[in-house]
């Protein structure tokens, strides 16, 4: 019976944000009466960035407005759990901007998939540019959210854009220590000197004009997944696979920016981002979760670490029962942090 009642809750889910995904492909369309969305694009240097600009159905337009960048997890699209964010956020009265990063979704950049945490980190200041000039948005009220590994990046982009003005991050991600010692330190020393022999010479290969790799950064089967000592490996599997399945979102990233995320050390300058506050919101049985009290520790403050009690790092991605709570945890910091 409860398995029953998972799987329809699970498959109603999926309807939910496909549904979603396509309403945000026609530009200016309207969600729920409440939100319009906008596609928009914007430069990263010579990349054409694309995003989805959320406007509050509501909004003053004789006025300028708080906004706040939304940034998606390694590996994912605008159209996912960064679009559920930035909607929900536009229906308490934000302006907000949810982006596929550079080389992802709908945004140019090649390789394809390359998750190099030094351009997604550029993504976010670009986003800042393009919000900073936008007639309805107030460049002095500008925050930052990010999910998973967006919420690392958008904390390590905090620390030298002082144009953010808060920073938030759900279920916090730090890709550099997941790629050097993986989650719950399942990585060795050797292994990590190996992978990047391996990259050296895949380098090379693709220098010759050989064919880009790519590898997985979840699961490939069922098997696989139950067979993951991981649990955000797992529930990652599902939600990116089955319940939030994009085309844009594969799975798979390009070999060779393992490198650069292995050379990625997001929360080493937290304490640079004080005065301006940092929310950290995390599940309390989330695998990940040792990465929010990482960075929280070394933040100064005004800085939180809020727990949603019996939510995995997933479940914050889209579950009915957490992201209502999430939404107005982040309604009265962006409201007081930006007003």
């Amino acid at each position: 019976m409860g398995q029953s009642v998972s799987r329809s809750i699970g498959m109603a889910l999926a309807l939910l944000l496909v549904g979603l995904a396509a309403r945000l492909q026609a530009a200016g369309s309207n969600i729920h009466g409440d939100v319009t969305v906008q596609k928009v694009s914007f430069p990263h240097h010579s990349v054409r960035m694309v995003g989805n600009l959320f406007l509050p159905a509501n909004l003053d337009r004789t006025k300028k407005h708080p906004a706040i960048v939304v940034t998606h997890p390694f590996g994912g699209v605008k159209e996912q759990a960064a679009g559920l964010y930035a909607q929900k956020l536009a229906e308490q009265g934000f302006i907000t901007l949810a982006f596929d990063a550079s080389h992802y979704g709908e945004s140019g950049g090649e390789p394809r998939q390359a998750e190099v945490p030094t351009d997604r980190v550029e993504d976010i200041r670009c986003a800042v540019d393009y919000l900073s000039n936008h007639p309805q948005v107030d460049a002095q009220r500008i925050g930052a959210l990010g999910i998973c590994a967006g919420g690392g990046y958008t904390m390590n982009a905090a620390q030298t854009e002082h144009r953010i003005k808060a920073a938030a991050g759900i279920s916090t991600f730090d890709v550099g220590t997941a790629r050097r010692e993986g989650v719950g330190g399942t990585i060795s020393f050797e292994t990590r000197m190996k992978r990047l022999e391996e990259i050296a010479q895949q380098r090379s290969r693709e220098a010759r004009g050989e064919p880009v790799r790519y590898i997985s950064f979840l699961p490939e089967s069922d098997a696989e997944a139950a067979a993951n000592p991981s649990v955000t490996y797992r529930e990652g599997y599902d939600y990116y696979m089955k319940i939030a399945r994009h085309p844009h979102s594969t799975g798979k990233y390009a070999f060779t920016s393992l490198g650069f995320q292995m050379a990625f050390f997001p929360f080493e300058q937290m304490e640079t981002i004080s005065p301006r506050p940092i929310l950290l919101v995390a599940g309390s049985k989330a695998d990940t979760l040792f990465m929010s009290q990482a960075a929280y520790h070394k933040a100064k403050e005004p800085r939180e670490l809020f727990m949603v009690p019996g939510a995995s790092h997933i479940d914050l991605y889209y579950k009915p029962e957490f992201v209502p709570g999430v939404v107005m945890k982040l309604k009265a910091f962006f409201g007081k942090a930006l007003k």
